[in-house]
């Protein structure tokens, strides 16, 4: 399955929606994403999961790659909208205490995006 990746940034904070299946096999897509993400530097970055049907332990493994680089340089990386299937491997693995989880996106974020 495709995984289909896009990045909205705006005043030092970025939203990445994705869909589809973060796996062994489309992880890389996201990965690069990431890195192209993190050379614009915003201090906040959302990724928006209410689109992955399937997440497994190298999807997670870029997750916390992306969050580490952020982490270093005063950011932080937040997960919104995560599907059941996506909670339930953030809970079984523990990382729904490393990650700041929202149930949706936050409002705040597309406030400042049209106010920009």
């Amino acid at each position: 399955m495709e995984l289909k990746v896009s990045t909205r940034s705006h005043a030092g904070h970025a939203i990445v929606a994705v869909a589809g299946e973060i796996d062994l096999y489309t992880a890389p897509r996201l990965q690069a994403e990431f890195t192209r993400l993190l050379e614009d530097g915003p201090a906040r970055v959302v990724i928006d999961m209410s689109g992955v049907d399937f997440c497994d332990s190298t999807g997670m493994n870029v997750l916390l790659s992306a969050l580490k680089r952020l982490k270093e340089r005063g950011g932080a990386l937040e997960v919104a909208a995560p599907r059941p299937a996506v909670r339930k491997i953030l809970q079984v693995t523990g990382l729904d205490s490393v990650f700041i989880v929202h149930e949706t996106v936050p409002e705040e974020l597309f406030i400042a995006e049209s106010q920009g």
